[in-house]
């Protein structure tokens, strides 16, 4: 008998993206905390962009990769949904973190000088500061990372290609995924001087790639067969992960566990998935894209007026009590940000492109991981 189709919604990926969202917000802010250490798991936060890219590969190929090989797929209907996905709140944040700025330097709080970067602008606006084109990280700098999402998107048919070539070489292509993976970050670090998984406005673009394509190789293997010990599967991946990043082993090895993970909870049926498939969990995962993108503008507000009120002095280093409170405001925020914009101006970027035919069909699911 063949195995019963995945479901569209995969719940536990769902939940993952906010776990994502919320290492990167931990690397951003524990140097605000008044504590001596910097735990190597905290330090390897960047990864959770890393994360993102890997479940971007995998959602995407799960909603799209099956009607791309059929001849079914619409380049325009889906760049425009990626639009409405990504686009409006990449513009109310970069706004927000300037009008910000502007009120900190009004009020003598200290901003950094780059934020207000008038000459990388328009890259940010055209989503291409990824890419070589900003002169300076400016404005909402984690947006970066939907600038190489952009990246992504627009070469989504030449993943998909090759994707769908070795749909029934699932191993040959999650192998060869891992081996690229590697051997690129081998080659860029001594050709950059700097790691490619810390890459943003100079390299972003290309940071995606090999995650992007890990992704795509590992949805060939769980299309094949999802895992039959998943719930095993995923306590392994996640030990193993804390591991790697405690013991600072090569980011290399950290990423390709990310695709052990990712297969495991893909793998959980909904009804098995415990308190990953549950409406707060998958709540929090929809504003997960939000978490992310208010921890500048959140981080500007809060921490310099918690400095404030704490006489925290220069350094900005709060009382864990404080401390806590700011991080615990984020996903508040960040549920507003979600309610009050990225929601509404999706469904009605959505309507739009319905409206000018450039919809396509598709089973629904849950959205890519950025």
């Amino acid at each position: 008998m063949a195995a019963p189709a995945p479901p569209a919604d995969l719940r536990a990926l769902t939940a993952l993206r906010f776990i994502a969202a919320m290492w990167v917000a931990l690397f951003a802010f524990w140097p605000n905390l008044d504590v001596a250490v910097f735990p190597n798991l905290v330090a390897k936060g960047y990864l959770g962009v890393e994360l993102f890219f890997v479940l971007s590969g995998f959602i995407l190929c799960h909603v799209y990769l099956e009607p791309h090989g059929e001849k079914r797929f619409s380049y325009r209907g889906f760049l425009w949904a990626r639009i409405a996905r990504v686009y409006p709140l990449h513009v109310a944040t970069l706004l927000g973190v300037g009008a910000l700025a502007v009120a900190a330097l009004a009020a003598g709080m200290s901003v950094d000088g780059n934020i207000l970067s008038w000459a990388s602008l328009p890259a940010n606006l055209t989503m291409m500061h990824a890419w070589g084109l900003a002169p300076e990280a400016g404005w909402n700098h984690p947006s970066w990372s939907i600038s190489a999402e952009w990246f992504a998107y627009l070469g989504f048919p030449a993943f998909a290609v090759v994707a769908w070539s070795l749909r029934h070489r699932p191993i040959l292509a999650v192998f060869g995924a891992v081996v690229f993976l590697a051997a690129l970050y081998a080659a860029f670090e001594p050709l950059a001087g700097f790691p490619l998984t810390q890459a943003t406005i100079a390299w972003g673009a290309l940071r995606i790639v090999p995650c992007f394509a890990l992704g795509c190789a590992l949805y060939l293997l769980f299309r094949r067969s999802p895992l039959k010990t998943p719930w095993l599967a995923a306590f392994a991946a996640v030990l193993l992960i804390a591991i790697s990043a405690t013991l600072t082993l090569p980011d290399a090895v950290t990423v390709t566990l990310f695709g052990l993970l990712i297969l495991s909870l893909a793998s959980l049926a909904n009804d098995k998935a415990g308190w990953l498939a549950s409406r707060p969990a998958v709540y929090l995962g929809e504003i997960s894209y939000s978490v992310y993108m208010v921890v500048v503008p959140w981080k500007l507000l809060a921490v310099n007026v918690a400095a404030r009120l704490t006489d925290a002095g220069p350094d900005k280093s709060l009382p864990v009590l404080v401390w806590l409170a700011v991080m615990a405001g984020l996903p508040v925020v960040a549920a507003l940000s979600y309610h009050l914009v990225e929601y509404p101006a999706r469904r009605a970027l959505r309507r739009m492109g319905e409206g000018a035919n450039l919809g396509s069909k598709k089973r629904q699911t849950a959205q890519p991981a950025i």
